[in-house]
């Protein structure tokens, strides 16, 4: 039998000896009307337990999987602890999923029980309920609101199934706890789903020893402690939330707060002031946006001071990115920066009290990256795969090149394939494989345990591994040099009017090209403050004005790009690329093999000698009602001799 306390071995367990040795101290937190409601490691320990025995009361079996889709909830958490807890398994889908999708990963997972956060998502299963029926037994909701008069029979409320597990308990006592310990490391905790931006996404089986010794590496790099905080807003579907919310968090004890909604994260991320926070891109670009617009809109003072600050905060940063002693003057200039404008913007993002912040997930600019260095933030780039367990490198304390993606962490071979140039990794974390997919599992992982990771790089002279791209997606240049697209659409994304952009080129394509996305609500703001009407999102987009505005800041990233990889023509997309059409995964990685098949005629035109193109496409409004519309979209033509000597 595990001794459950001293030695461990699987995510329930480690919530059973946080529960043993600190009962009442504080394990989560959730927002509700804007109160902070607090759950203590027995109390979240109980409702695991008691939930548990209510899903083997209704037929839970060893092995099912039980899938969870909606917003970060301790509901969600405790779910996926109490399958665990009883041999099974947990799948995550993300909250925002069309019906297809969640009938797709609820299908290929084997799901025999489905918690469902709401309406909006019991909904989703009622839709595909005939494609489900014969192997879920019921579906169960944490939120009853709207669901009242809801008579199908395979629904259940989530603290009925609770009440089951009471009952159960008074008469097996001790039952739970003899079940609990018999789990072990080699257990499948998870069916995590990949990122999917060149496949339909595949389910890669982590194991708990997998998701624990990621944890404790992690933590022998980045140790925090049992007091600090940490906001959970991102999916937990995505292994880097279920990388800090479940596996650190348990393996460490820190405390986990929910937010009371998506909208609130901001202000809920402040009120907490965390000490670690991991995003991925997105969020961080968001927030440089965010600042960077409303800093245009303050006063005079505001601005003028916050330009003086700037650059002596990248004064900073680039020294100690050098590693070199900044000078007293300097120090002295910073220590003012920081009182009078760094620390301010800090605050009013949450970010105040960051002892260490990672992005990961996909390549952060070197702009965004070197932007909140600037500022006094820890940020730290990470680099790994759902496959990894969500991490395998990562950048050090005093060791941070923004370029790079870091060191190893500790129990982590990673190589460089001679021949294809592409990343290899190994260490505990690796997966045991796709979930029914053998062919899968041989293509990623060879018979000496490397996993292929589809990435190319190389190794500095420091022992830092340098991501370069997708290995499918580097492009060559017409010079002959290989380039990332990726690197060009996170320069163009550090503008806070550019929500996405797509890069073309290489080949046989003569030069570089961009679709690009606007960011509805800056350049909205932006054309409002000038009085520019506008209707929808696909009349904002084509504007004359907006394309200036956009141009000139795609004439100040081909500053930075040489020669070859600059821009020549851009065009503005109609509509905003959407998870939903597939041309973006849900955690915002461009899906390019898709995206260049669907708009091969744009991508054409861009290479051709015309001026605009013609697109047909179909608007949804918010009742559900559609209309087609046409539009010419207009292809912004930036010449060689067009890019100025200095940024504009």
């Amino acid at each position: 039998m595990v001794d459950m306390v001293e030695r461990p071995q699987t995510l329930p367990q480690y919530l059973y000896a946080h529960a043993q040795k600190h009962p009442d101290q504080v394990a989560l937190r959730e927002k509700i009307y804007g109160i902070w409601q607090e759950m203590t490691w027995r109390e979240f320990y109980e409702y695991v337990k008691y939930f548990a025995l209510g899903l083997h009361k209704l037929g839970l079996q060893p092995e099912d999987t039980v899938a969870i889709i909606g917003d970060n909830r301790p509901e969600w958490v405790i779910s996926e602890l109490a399958a665990q807890s009883l041999g099974s398994k947990s799948v995550g889908i993300y909250q925002d999923s069309i019906a297809s999708e969640v009938e797709d990963i609820a299908t290929r997972a084997d799901a025999t029980f489905i918690v469902a956060e709401d309406q909006e998502q019991v909904d989703k299963i009622i839709e595909i309920w005939p494609a489900l029926k014969a192997r879920v037994r019921k579906v169960i909701y944490y939120n009853p609101r709207g669901l009242k008069n809801y008579t199908e029979p395979y629904l259940m409320y989530f603290h009925e199934v609770v009440d089951l597990g009471k009952a159960f308990d008074r008469e097996h006592p001790g039952w739970f706890e003899e079940r609990l310990a018999r789990g072990k490391a080699e257990d499948i905790a998870i069916l995590s789903t990949t990122s999917g931006t060149t496949a339909r996404p595949k389910l890669a089986m982590l194991t708990h020893r997998n998701l624990l010794s990621m944890a404790k590496n992690l933590m022998a790099v980045d140790p925090l402690e049992p007091d600090d905080e940490y906001v959970s807003f991102l999916p937990l579907a995505w292994i880097g939330e279920q990388m800090m919310t479940v596996a650190s968090g348990l393996y460490v004890g820190f405390k986990v707060n929910f937010p009371e909604r998506p909208e609130t994260v901001r202000h809920d991320l402040r009120e907490i002031g965390p000490q670690v926070m991991f995003s991925p891109p997105r969020i961080w670009e968001s927030l440089v946006s965010t600042v960077q617009v409303k800093i245009d809109d303050s006063t005079w003072l505001k601005r003028k001071m916050y330009h003086w600050a700037l650059p002596i905060g990248y004064e900073m940063a680039d020294t100690r990115f050098a590693k070199k002693k900044p000078s007293f003057w300097l120090r002295l200039k910073y220590f003012l920066a920081d009182w009078l404008v760094f620390q301010p913007i800090k605050d009013q993002l949450g970010l105040r009290h960051l002892k260490r912040a990672y992005t990961g997930g996909a390549a952060l600019g070197p702009d965004v990256f070197r932007y909140f260095h600037a500022l006094g933030v820890n940020l730290k780039q990470i680099y790994g795969q759902t496959e990894i367990s969500g991490i395998a490198v990562l950048h050090r304390d005093g060791d941070i090149k923004f370029h790079t993606v870091g060191l190893p962490i500790p129990e982590t071979e990673v190589k460089i394939d001679e021949e294809t140039g592409e990343i290899l990794m190994r260490s505990p974390a690796v997966m045991v494989g796709y979930y029914k997919n053998p062919e899968a599992t041989r293509e990623a992982i060879d018979e000496e345990g490397w996993l292929h990771s589809g990435d190319a790089g190389y190794i500095d002279e420091d022992g830092h591994l340098i991501v370069i791209d997708r290995a499918k997606d580097v492009m060559t240049l017409a010079d002959g040099t290989k380039f990332s697209p990726q690197y060009i659409e996170n320069k163009l994304k550090f503008s806070p009017y550019i929500k996405e952009a797509v890069v073309f080129g290489g080949g046989d394509l003569p030069y570089i090209t961009a679709f690009i996305n606007i960011d509805y609500e800056n350049v909205g703001k932006w054309a409002e403050d000038r009085h520019i009407p506008y209707t929808t999102y696909t009349d904002l987009s084509q504007k004359p004005q907006v394309y200036e505005l956009i141009k000139e800041h795609v004439k100040r990233v081909n500053q930075d790009l040489p020669p070859a990889a600059r821009i020549r023509r851009f065009l503005l997309l109609h509509k905003e690329l959407d998870p939903d059409d597939a041309e973006i995964t849900r955690t915002r990685k461009v899906r390019r093999r898709l995206i260049r098949k669907r708009y091969e005629r744009l991508i054409q035109a861009m290479y051709q000698d015309v001026d605009s193109v013609e697109v047909e496409t179909t608007i949804v409004y918010q009742d559900g009602t559609t209309a087609n519309i046409r539009t010419n979209l207009r292809i912004e033509r930036l010449e060689e001799e067009a890019v100025p000597a200095e940024a504009g």
